[in-house]
């Protein structure tokens, strides 16, 4: 069997057209507009690793002086080329055809966005890249740091009974959900646990993991996890809100389902590095205290 570059597999060449569907994803959209526009002050210099179709950087051109948009895909680097000219601000982005884990800014720049994200940290390389890039930036520039769009990340874990039957064919897989959309496959069978918080100016995790039980609330049989990512993208101090963007919901089924009563407490287990393969999330999934009198 042929293998694949990992390179090419894991977000660097994700291909063209899914980053056209991108663009009609409005909350992504409405979320990154409103951050940027928030925190890109008037002639400030940008630096946007991975540009994809270049429309981040366009929002960021909106307010700032210049910005720096580094994509590796060389189909991509000429349609943000492309489309930044039919754009107004276009004049303001330099379409810089690089790999986002080696490439600088000839100065430095008071805003870094990197949207490399997938649900989980997983897959795409959102951690590496940026671990690279702050040591890097700080050898060469000195601090502080930019400022990170998106600026901090949460996760949770959650339960569920999932529905993995379609016209009687049963196929326990790997599913994604529209955080958004009501999801009728899907029984909560607790409330969400988070596992983890960060802030990506200060140090990035090593490892995503959890080892933590949640407390059911219904009674039924757990045979998946949903994993769930928060983006933080900006936050306001003047309104002292958040501007946040969830990435699809992960459904993620286990080898062994439990049969669980309200007031089980169920623990969870799980760790793997950021960017790993979807299959490097291999959950452990088991009753950890007697069951309570119903």
């Amino acid at each position: 069997m042929q293998m694949i570059d990992e390179s090419q597999e894991l977000g660097q060449y994700i291909p063209v057209h899914y980053h056209y569907n991108m663009l009609l994803d409005q909350a992504r959209m409405s979320g990154f507009r409103a951050a940027l526009e928030y925190v890109v002050r008037p002639g400030a210099k940008v630096l946007e690793l991975g540009g994809g179709t270049g429309v981040l950087s366009f929002f960021a051109a909106k307010n700032a002086a210049k910005v720096y948009c580094v994509e590796h895909n060389p189909a991509l680097v000429r349609e943000a080329r492309r489309l930044a000219a039919m754009n107004p601000n276009g004049h303001k982005i330099e379409v810089i055809h690089a790999d986002a884990f080696d490439y600088l800014p000839p100065e430095p720049v008071d805003v870094v966005i990197c949207e490399m994200l997938h649900v989980g940290l997983l897959r795409e390389k959102q951690i590496p890249v940026l671990e690279s890039f702050k040591q890097r930036y700080l050898q060469r520039f000195g601090g502080p740091l930019p400022v990170f769009v998106p600026e901090a990340c949460l996760q949770a874990v959650q339960p569920v009974q999932q529905d993995f039957s379609y016209e009687g064919y049963y196929a326990p897989v790997t599913l994604f959900q529209d955080p958004l959309a009501v999801a009728e496959r899907t029984i909560p069978l607790a409330s969400p646990l988070l596992f983890q918080q960060f802030f990506y100016d200060e140090a990035l995790p090593k490892v995503c993991e959890c080892d933590a039980a949640v407390t059911a609330e219904l009674s039924g049989v757990c045979n998946a996890l949903r994993i769930i990512t928060k983006n933080i993208l900006a936050v306001r101090l003047d309104t002292r809100t958040s501007i946040d963007w969830y990435n699809a919901h992960m459904i993620v089924p286990l080898e062994m389902p439990i049969r669980i009563h309200a007031g089980d407490e169920i623990g969870i287990e799980f760790a793997y590095v950021p960017g790993a393969r979807l299959e490097a999330l291999q959950p452990l999934v088991a009753l950890r205290a007697a069951r309570k009198a119903a």
